[in-house]
């Protein structure tokens, strides 16, 4: 029994300790880009170098103030997109769709949010930049001359694309979790609207719906955090022109995780040029441990009520 006690005891001790280090890599990581962010810091004040568009690192000029807007643009096209979506198509998949179907989807939709990012990428460059192109962007400039997204790229890189393939990313992974979601509302909810007189589209709306609402808008901040720190899908569909704002969908955009994957480790002779990028990737860490943070804190608690 002493032995029994003792394997359990160690068992419970190894485990704990995995548990601390897992949970500690954020803080390391962290850490040790602010070490690395130190010296940009130590010559321009934080404020500066993220309201400042002038991004000329030879000349001692780190301004992230376009990269940010462009990382703002892409991501809030690919949200716009994306939740209507999502919200119908896991509201199909709960309420609507016969459960022997629905055992199929399931595992299809899980398949699609684990793709790997260049997959999305290079589809983006195949179909979606044609079609932006192609077909949207001259329909605008020709039906609607002053609309005020209309642009003089015509190349079809822009932040459009890089919202559509991120759009197209995100929604898998928040069609999951709000399914899941509308999943957890009891069937005795439903059953005593339907017993009431309401018609099953009222049960969604006024019961299932208000129920998993906290639920949803946590599936929502998921999903922005999934856009906001995407790299290489974006990379390749968005043009990442280096310019100081965009200023249209139709522009190119220039996200921050895009600037770190182009330009980390090439001109280390830049003084302070190796500081700005670890400082960006720093911020992008913060934003994105945020997003989770309050995404899952309120998943959490909408599962505990």
């Amino acid at each position: 029994m002493n032995t029994r006690k003792f394997k359990d005891a160690i068992a419970k001790k190894i485990m704990f300790s995995f548990c601390v280090f897992i949970l500690s890599l954020a803080f390391l990581i962290g850490f040790i880009l602010y070490q690395k962010a130190k010296p940009i810091l130590g010559v321009q004040n934080l404020w500066q170098l993220l309201l400042s568009g002038k991004w000329h690192p030879t000349t001692g000029q780190f301004g992230m103030a376009g990269f940010i807007l462009g990382t703002l643009w892409v991501t809030l096209i690919a949200v716009f997109i994306a939740v209507p979506v999502s919200i119908l198509t896991s509201l199909y998949l709960s309420e609507y769709m016969p459960k022997r179907v629905k055992e199929f989807t399931k595992p299809v939709i899980d398949l699609l949010a684990g793709i790997s990012p260049v997959i999305y990428g290079v589809w983006g460059v195949i179909a979606v930049v044609p079609f932006v192109r192609d077909y949207l962007m001259p329909f605008l400039s020709e039906n609607l001359p002053f609309f005020p997204f209309v642009s003089d790229n015509y190349t079809g890189f822009c932040a459009l694309s890089g919202g559509i393939v991120l759009a197209i990313m995100i929604s898998p992974l928040m069609v999951s979790v709000m399914g899941e979601v509308l999943g957890a509302v009891s069937f005795e909810m439903r059953e005593t609207s339907l017993a009431l007189g309401a018609t099953r589209w009222q049960t969604i709306k006024f019961v299932v719906l208000k129920k998993a609402w906290p639920g949803i808008i946590a599936a929502i901040i998921l999903g922005i955090s999934r856009a906001f720190g995407e790299t290489i899908a974006v990379l390749m569909v968005a043009g990442c022109s280096i310019q100081e704002f965009p200023k249209s969908i139709f522009d190119t955009a220039y996200p921050l995780p895009a600037l770190i994957a182009n330009t980390y480790g090439e001109m280390m002779s830049i003084p302070l040029y190796d500081s700005s990028v670890l400082l960006a990737a720093l911020i992008l860490l913060v934003v994105t441990i945020l997003f989770n943070i309050i995404g899952w804190g309120i998943l959490f608690k909408s599962e505990n009520e």
